[in-house]
C-alpha cells in the first residue's frame, strides 16, 4: 500500500474524531437536539472496512452513523448540517443523528430500531443475487443486535441462500450500558453466525490496516458465491452511548485503559517508525482537517431551517393530496 492510501486512512480516521468531537461541543451549545451517539474510538473499523468496498457495494449501518457517512464520501457540511437539522443537511435536516445518507455510494443510512436494518441489507444481498451483480451487502451492527430474532432471522436466510452479504459486528462490549456479559450466552458474538453456518473470523478493530484486509476477504468470500461472511471487529468507544449516557456502568479506569489502544496515534505512530510518513505530513492532514470541522459547523449553523409549509413534504400518503415529492434543484 503506498504512503497516499495510509496517510488518506489516517485522515478520514482524524476527519471522523475531529467531527464528532465538534459535534459533541455543538450539542453542549444546544445547537444539536435530540441524541446523539459518537463514534468515538471505533474509527478504524469504519475507515479500513469501506475503503475495501467498491462503488457498486451497498451498506446499511444503525444508528452510530456519521463516521460511515463520512468514510464513505459523505459532504462534511451536509453531515454537520444534518445534525443541526437544516435543510442543507443529508435528509434536509428530516433525519438528523441517526438517519445519515448518501446514495451516491448505495449508503442506505443508518437504522435507529437495533438490529432493524440487517434483514435490509440482506434483502439487497437477495438483489444483487438475482440480478447476478458483483456487488456485495454490508451490514455493520453492535454486539447488542446479536441477540435479536432480526438478526437470527436475516443471518439464517442469508446463509440458506448463500447471499453475498457481509456481517460486520462492532462489538464494543457494550449494548447501551449493559455489559455483553450480562446480555450474551456467548462470549463471541461470531459463535451466533457460526450456529447459521456462516464463516467467519474475528479482528482487532482498533488497527485499520487490519479492518481493511479483513474486508478484502470478506468480499472475496462473498463475490465467490459461497456465501454470507462474518465479522466481528472488537473495538472501544471512548464516549458514553449518547450524549445523556452519565456512563455509570463503567468506571474511569476501564476507559483510560482501553484509551492506550487509541486507533488513531497508534495508526501515526505506525507509520511514523516504518518511516512511512513525517511529522510534518501529520501537522499537514490534521491542520487540514481543522479547517474542513471548522467550516462545517460554520455551514450548519448559517444555514436555514426546512420550512414549516413543508413539513409534509416527503411524508408517505395514499390520497394524493398530503404530502408531495419536492423539486430538487
Amino acid at each position: 500500500m503506498d504512503t497516499g492510501q495510509l496517510l488518506d486512512f489516517y485522515r478520514q480516521m482524524y476527519l471522523i474524531r475531529r467531527f464528532e468531537e465538534r459535534a459533541a461541543e455543538q450539542y453542549a451549545y444546544g445547537k444539536i437536539g435530540g441524541f446523539l451517539h459518537l463514534y468515538i474510538g471505533e474509527e478504524a473499523v469504519a475507515v479500513g472496512a469501506i475503503a475495501a468496498m467498491s462503488e457498486k457495494d451497498h451498506l446499511f449501518t444503525h444508528y452510530r452513523d456519521h463516521g460511515y457517512a463520512l468514510a464513505i464520501g459523505a459532504d462534511p457540511n451536509a453531515a454537520m448540517a444534518e445534525l443541526f437539522g437544516k435543510e442543507t443537511g443529508t435528509t434536509s435536516g428530516r433525519g438528523g443523528s441517526m438517519h445519515m445518507i448518501h446514495p451516491e455510494r448505495n449508503f442506505w443510512g443508518g437504522y435507529a430500531i437495533v438490529g432493524g436494518h440487517i434483514p435490509l441489507a440482506v434483502g439487497a444481498g437477495l438483489a444483487i443475487k438475482h440480478k447476478k451483480e458483483d456487488a456485495v451487502s454490508v451490514a455493520i451492527f453492535g454486539d447488542g443486535a446479536t441477540n435479536n430474532g432480526a438478526f437470527h432471522e436475516a443471518a439464517n436466510m442469508a446463509s440458506l441462500w448463500k447471499l453475498p452479504v457481509v456481517f460486520l459486528c462492532e462489538n464494543n462490549r457494550y449494548g447501551m450500558g449493559t455489559a455483553v456479559e450480562y446480555a450474551s450466552a456467548v462470549p463471541q458474538m461470531l459463535t451466533k453466525a457460526q450456529g447459521h453456518g456462516i464463516e467467519g473470523e474475528i479482528v482487532d478493530g482498533q488497527d485499520v490496516l487490519a479492518m481493511y484486509a479483513v474486508m478484502q476477504r470478506a468480499v472475496e468470500h462473498c463475490k465467490s458465491g459461497k456465501g454470507p461472511y462474518f465479522i466481528e471487529a472488537m473495538t472501544y468507544r471512548f464516549r458514553g452511548h449518547s450524549m445523556a449516557d452519565p456512563e455509570s456502568y463503567r468506571d474511569r479506569e476501564e476507559v483510560e485503559r482501553f484509551r492506550q489502544n487509541d486507533p488513531i496515534p497508534l495508526f501515526k505512530q505506525q507509520l511514523l517508525d516504518a518511516e512511512k510518513a513525517s511529522a510534518e505530513d501529520f501537522e499537514r492532514i490534521e491542520a487540514e482537517v481543522e479547517e474542513v470541522v471548522e467550516e462545517a459547523v460554520r455551514f450548519a449553523d448559517e444555514s436555514d431551517f426546512p420550512p414549516p409549509s413543508t413539513i409534509y413534504d416527503w411524508v408517505y400518503f395514499s390520497d394524493g393530496e398530503v404530502g408531495k415529492e419536492p423539486e430538487r434543484g
